[in-house]
């Protein structure tokens, strides 16, 4: 069980390398890394097995099919006892219960002799029938590998290829000659591989798939070498035996590895020895025209000096790319995990998940509600973009701000039902205009009658919200307050008027303020959602903040918005009560009007004092007083004691708040934070790979040194 002449394979610096890669094969990493390796391919009886044979010395069985049926990965590998064994990596695309079956397979024989009942111990594990029309599949994308062990083994690993079919048949079907096709195609474009694309002689190089698939994945054939077999069976001196010989002068198809002539054992001889197979290939190649060839493309000595440079220049020009490529995806790898967070099957573990999204969300709701915004998760300003659009929420009290700003001017400018105009005036002074960055008037009216989700608060009334207030003359508004004067008269002396007039004109003055309070809560409630919806992603994986919103921020957010309409329907229920006011500034303004009124009424010739129209002024001079006294009382009460109290002050303690997850009982812990099953496999998986990849990394920080 020794092979010695596979040492022309092996230089010191070169055994190195391979004892590396292959320590690197098995931690796994063929599975994640394209590692590089020897691949023996070629169309369906064209020699690949004999050629394997021959570069190994290892005797194949020869029974016909049996080999070649799937991919054999043949690892030879140094130690210190002799040893043949077994197992099967199966193909990914498998169902789970198949994978765990076959991954399962594992044997151990003593002697070459026993390897034919082995091998077609795994082709029965792979489901595979004798090939007999009928039967079960004949080809599988599963892997058999065969590790021999020995002491003077060297580090190897050399792939054997089921042979490429040209079309179907009675014993291959057409997903049999895809399957093929496909399985030696994944294996070849492998950057890492090198190609030994295997023609027989006894068939047109150019009817031979093989070489096609070469080309296309490796074009300037730097990967590359040709292997012509059965140079044998060519007619001496034909024009045929020219043509092969000219493909291996590397004239007709240029490889930049070459190509390579090989006779192995005819029919006849298969019961040879390797050393008699080698004695008649260097027989033959010494007759013409072979022996004019340059003796370093014939045989198979020189073929397997050749592999060794190849090999050896191959994996040492690959060392840098594969290092890359290993780092990269354990970065991959580590990123993935990240972003999965740490494992969370027992309570003790959930809770300690959730207290750190819950620490997190806490000092970013907190950061945001006083306006803090150096915490990255805030980013950066977009001034394109509205303050309050989504791009921006992040920046929470920025929004709220400018939300309660647009509030006030819009209960300045449109919160009334009439804009009365002074005797000096034609139209409405020119701060009653909004600014250039309030709402326009059709888009208020839209977000108002839209933007309350369906909100019992949302309407206040069955009349649609006029965009801008009525234009009312001084003339028209005194006839407005005639009229429901006369209609409210009560005991009151000629000249005065009933208390319950100023609470008649303010009521109506101010019937809008209810339908734009309710928009505004609910306004500023949509920016909380928007704004938690957005930490939520930052903070938490998909699944989780699903789960987080769903059974702690909606019921919360949904508590608040109740309070804070509660709030404002006291706010409002006091608002329609009575008016009531101890500001100085209504008795202040009264004083004023009044004392305006008098100068003007004495500096006018009258003949006789209009009563009903005196105290119909005196009521609107009042009425108007108090409202913008109310007004701006309105204004501070719902931006304070309805946004902020119940929206607002108390948002980072009632989002998932650290407390809140330290007094969680397990079943609330695992209903919030538990893993889905899909999630808890792909967590194994990437930890697998993982270990894998970090394995690999030791191997490279142990055996890099003594390279270079």
């Amino acid at each position: 069980m020794t092979t010695n002449s596979l040492n022309e394979l092996q230089g010191k610096e070169q055994r190195k390398i391979m004892d590396m890669v292959d320590r690197l094969r098995r931690t796994g990493l063929s599975s994640v890394l394209r590692l590089p390796q020897l691949v023996v391919c070629g169309d369906q009886s064209s020699g690949k097995s004999s050629v394997l044979e021959a570069i190994t010395e290892i005797p194949f069985p020869r029974k016909e099919n049996l080999c070649t049926r799937f991919a054999t990965e043949i690892i030879l590998r140094r130690n210190k006892s002799s040893s043949i064994s077994t197992k099967i990596t199966p193909d990914r695309n498998r169902p789970p219960f198949e994978q765990e079956k076959l991954g399962e397979f594992s044997r151990t024989i003593e002697d070459f002799a026993e390897l034919p009942e082995l091998i077609e111990e795994a082709t029965i594990m792979m489901g595979l029938g004798d090939g007999a029309e009928g039967s079960a599949r004949a080809f599988a994308k599963d892997v058999l590998s065969i590790e021999i062990c020995g002491p003077e083994r060297p580090q190897l690993t050399v792939v054997d290829l089921p042979g490429l079919i040209h079309s179907s048949s009675k014993m291959q079907s057409k997903e049999d000659v895809q399957l093929i096709h496909s399985l030696v195609e994944e294996y070849i474009s492998n950057e890492r591989t090198i190609i030994l694309a295997v023609v027989s002689a006894k068939n047109d190089a150019a009817n031979q798939i093989i070489l096609e698939k070469a080309e296309k994945v490796d074009p300037n054939g730097s990967r590359t070498l040709g292997i012509i077999t059965k140079p044998d069976f060519l007619r001496p001196g034909s024009a045929n035996e020219q043509t092969w010989i000219d493909l291996a002068l590397n004239r007709d198809r240029y490889f930049e590895l070459g190509w390579h002539l090989l006779k192995n054992r005819a029919d006849g001889e298969l019961d040879q020895s390797f050393e008699a197979r080698n004695r008649s290939e260097s027989d033959f190649f010494s007759k013409e025209p072979y022996s004019e060839l340059d003796r370093g493309i014939v045989g198979i000595c020189t073929l397997r000096e050749k592999l060794s440079r190849l090999l050896g220049n191959h994996l040492k020009k690959e060392i840098p790319a594969l290092r890359k490529e290993l780092v990269d995806r354990l970065a991959e790898v580590t990123n993935a995990l990240r972003k999965l967070g740490p494992k969370r099957t027992t309570p003790a573990e959930q809770r300690q998940f959730l207290m750190n999204i819950s620490m997190n969300l806490y000092k970013i709701i907190s950061a945001a509600v006083r306006g803090h915004y150096d915490d990255p998760f805030f980013g950066r300003i977009n001034t394109k973009a509205a303050v309050d659009a989504k791009e921006n929420v992040r920046r929470l009290r920025a929004a709220i701000q400018h939300a309660n700003l647009r509030f006030a001017d819009d209960m300045q400018n449109r919160a009334h039902k009439f804009w009365i105009l002074s005797e000096n005036e034609a139209t409405p002074p020119d701060e009653a205009t909004p600014p250039d960055e309030a709402t326009p008037p059709a888009e208020l009216l839209s977000e108002l009658d839209s933007g309350t989700n369906g909100s019992p608060y949302s309407s206040g009334g069955d009349e649609e919200m006029p965009v801008q207030p009525e234009i009312l003359t001084r003339a028209r508004a005194v006839r407005w307050v005639k009229k429901i004067q006369q209609r409210s008269r009560g005991t009151e002396l000629p000249g005065n008027f009933n208390p319950m007039l100023i609470s008649q004109l303010f009521w109506e003055q101010s019937e809008r303020w209810k339908k734009m309070a309710l928009a505004h809560v609910d306004k500023v409630n949509r920016i909380c959602e928007q704004f938690i919806d957005q930490v939520l992603v930052y903070v938490a994986s998909a699944d989780v903040r699903c789960r987080i919103r769903d059974l702690i921020v909606e019921p919360a957010l949904s508590d608040s918005l109740d309070a804070s309409f509660q709030e404002l329907t006291k706010v409002i229920e006091d608002k329609d009560r009575t008016p009531m006011t101890y500001n100085h500034y209504y008795t202040s303004t009264i004083q004023r009007l009044r004392d305006d009124k008098y100068s003007d009424l004495a500096s006018k010739s009258q003949k006789e004092l209009d009563m009903d129209k005196f105290s119909a002024e005196d009521a609107l001079d009042s009425q108007s007083a108090f409202y913008k006294d109310e007004r701006k009382y309105f204004v501070d009460v719902v931006t304070k004691q309805v946004i902020e109290r119940h929206l607002i002050n108390g948002l980072p303690s009632r989002i998932m708040s650290p407390e809140q997850v330290s007094t969680m009982d397990d079943d609330q812990l695992g209903r919030i934070s538990c893993e889905q099953p899909q999630i808890t496999k792909q967590r194994e998986n990437l930890e697998d790979r993982k270990k894998m990849l970090e394995e690999g990394q030791n191997v490279f920080r142990h055996a890099l040194g003594s390279f270079y």
